[in-house]
């Protein structure tokens, strides 16, 4: 959590925590065309045990991305799964485009966007054994 400078009529300090930023990085990220998934393997595998034992949205909001804010700037890390046949560098430009302008609607600069493809979804059946 960093505290913010507030230039308002009240005297005092915002804090914004990481994990805020880590929320709105994460639900931007993901409407991404071309972005299956957050999280790497561990973390994906961490999340279908919750799944099965029903605490389905435990670790989702901000599975996938770490955020680290210094004053009013953050560098935020997204990992993801991308969709078989997309183009990687044209998901990772629009993962950054979109978390950048997400995060920026609530008075933070972004100083960067590190995006790492952990997996490829490939769709269809499963083979049969």
């Amino acid at each position: 959590m960093t505290d913010v400078a507030d230039n308002g009529a009240t005297r005092g300090t915002t804090s914004v925590d990481d994990e805020v930023v880590e929320k709105i990085a994460a639900a931007a990220a993901r409407t991404v065309p071309g972005v299956t998934d957050l999280g790497g393997d561990v973390a994906r595998f961490f999340n279908t045990v919750f799944d099965r034992v029903g605490l389905d949205t435990v670790g989702d909001a901000t599975r996938g991305v770490n955020a680290k804010i210094t004053g009013t700037a953050a560098e935020i890390n997204v990992v993801l799964v991308i969709e078989a046949g997309a183009v990687v560098s044209d998901v990772t430009e629009a993962v950054r485009v979109a978390v950048i302008e997400a995060v920026e609607k609530y008075g933070l600069t972004v100083s960067a966007v590190n995006v790492k493809v952990d997996d490829i979804e490939v769709g269809g059946a499963t083979p049969s054994v």
